[in-house]
């Protein structure tokens, strides 16, 4: 990426500097090897629940269609924000063009938006299926699936434009040119702009407080139903076996919504940039290489897909079960 120079106003005005974690540059390719693995294990665990899901025809159900979108999802997610944040450990400081910072917060906006409208399209589908189980076939049919799916799709990307339509009345700031941070999340991208950037400061908040609220109150009530009917299944088997189908998606909401939590509501006007930017690593970094771990280890069905696809790409060698 080719660097403005310093007598170029223009490059001034449309260039950034991600100041990203230089504070680590001291502990050399530490980080940089400890947050690749990580990245491996994501990208790589949610492309193998992709391909055992795609290669058990008993898995073939609108459960795991809405959990390969949702591994899809996260590839995405991690892969708009990882390799940048590897860059920060090598080089500190990288500089970015206006352009690019504002694709890469669009990218994230909207699929944050989307992993929460998805988790509750994934409740709402464990509400039917254990409340109303004898008419879950009918009610969730392939065309509601499809349906459900990219309205989640559609509406967490459409929001987000709106949002970041707002800016266009407003001109860039010519001042300072540092982003202390390792991405362009909200806070910056509002930052680049001069002006009154009220109005989208405001919408920004209203649409992503909607967007993470509605969802987890959706998910919230179709606990509360699942709970209801689960209680009074009269054998412990019925009840065990119910609550093992909503186990791994319970995990994934609460390590999604803790995170979330710990960033946005923890007070964190007063605290060091880099203890920011530290708590951003925990949704932007550690919540998608949790959630392939959990469905692989909570959930038997994949757990058994993944070993025969194991065994498929690796002739001769075959995983204990435990």
């Amino acid at each position: 990426m080719r660097k403005p120079s310093s007598g170029d106003s223009e490059n001034q005005t449309t260039w950034r500097i991600l100041e990203g974690f230089g504070e680590l540059q001291h502990l050399g390719f530490l980080p940089f090897t400890l947050f690749l693995l990580i990245y491996a294990v994501k990208v790589g665990g949610n492309t193998l629940i992709l391909l055992a899901v795609a290669s058990t025809r008993t898995l073939h159900t609108p459960m795991y269609f809405f959990l390969c979108h949702f591994s899809l999802l996260e590839i995405g997610y991690t892969s708009n924000i990882t390799p940048q944040l590897l860059w920060s450990f090598l080089e500190g400081r990288e500089t970015i063009s206006v352009v690019s910072c504002l694709l890469q917060f669009y990218l994230f906006a909207s699929l944050v938006a989307v992993e929460c409208l998805l988790l509750s399209v994934m409740s709402f589908d464990r509400y039917l299926a254990i409340c109303h189980p004898l008419h879950y076939p009918a009610l969730m049919s392939t065309w509601l699936c499809g349906y459900l799916a990219a309205g989640a799709w559609f509406s967490g990307f459409s929001f987000s434009a709106f949002t970041l339509a707002l800016a266009t009345p407003l001109t860039l700031c010519p001042g300072s040119r540092e982003i202390n941070h390792y991405f362009c999340d909200f806070a910056p991208v509002v930052g680049l702009f001069c002006g009154d950037v009220g109005v989208m400061w405001g919408a920004g908040v209203s649409i992503s407080g909607f967007l993470t609220l509605a969802p987890f109150l959706l998910i919230v009530a179709s606990y509360a139903f699942i709970l209801r009917t689960v209680l009074q299944i009269p054998s412990g088997h019925g009840k065990q076996k119910a609550f093992s189908t909503c186990s791994s998606h319970l995990s994934v909401v609460g390590v999604f919504y803790g995170t979330l939590m710990v960033v946005y509501v923890a007070p964190t006007d007063h605290m060091a940039p880099f203890l920011r930017k530290a708590f951003s690593v925990l949704y932007t970094v550690f919540t998608p290489m949790v959630n392939p771990i959990i469905y692989s280890l909570k959930n038997q069905e994949v757990k058994e897909a993944l070993l025969r696809l194991w065994g498929q790409l690796i002739p001769g060698h075959t995983l204990l079960r435990e």
